[in-house]
């Protein structure tokens, strides 16, 4: 159960096409509701792709806002993720410029949060981490201590573990 004021996740099928965020954005505000984190990408189908939306809500605000996201007329399904039973993952790209000596513990730090270095300069580092937003927000702070330049973050996205059947219809396309 989603208490008053949680984050939030909603996974929506929509099709791909232009204006489709625009729509989605315009019926949080709206709503007077703030996305706190958007993601979106290709699905499993042709043309159709897959946002996660995240809110501070309740569980009737949000369950509310499910019933208007599937009246929007490009929008395929939307549903509340319970993150208990869902994988959610967030990735994030650090750029830290290290003092020479800083460098080895570095190594062990990217070791500890399983990330990895993906560029490295004589003047920087750039790690990608991926994990929970906790795991994120944590391997930043820390960062930190190592010289933190730039951050860019994925925002949230997520699957469920059931194992309902998540196949489309073609109806459901409206093909």
């Amino acid at each position: 159960m989603i208490s008053p004021q949680q984050e939030v996740i909603i996974d929506v099928l929509v099709d791909h096409k232009p204006g489709v965020l625009y729509r989605v954005s315009n019926l949080f505000r709206r709503r007077a509701f703030n996305i706190s984190n958007v993601a979106i990408g290709t699905s499993e189908k042709d043309r159709v792709a897959r946002m996660t939306l995240t809110m501070r809500g309740s569980e009737k605000e949000a369950a509310q806002l499910v019933k208007h996201l599937e009246n929007l007329v490009d929008v395929i399904r939307a549903e509340i993720v319970d993150a208990k039973t869902a994988v959610v993952r967030e990735l994030a790209l650090v750029k830290m410029a290290p003092r020479p000596e800083d460098r080895l513990q570095i190594l062990s730090f990217v070791d500890v949060y399983r990330a990895r270095i993906v560029h490295l300069s004589d003047d920087s580092i750039i790690v990608e981490a991926s994990g929970d937003s906790d795991k994120i927000n944590a391997f930043i702070g820390l960062s930190r201590n190592f010289g933190l330049k730039e951050v860019a973050r994925t925002g949230i996205t997520a699957l469920s573990r059931e194992q309902k059947s998540t196949e489309l219809q073609g109806n459901e396309l409206g093909w």
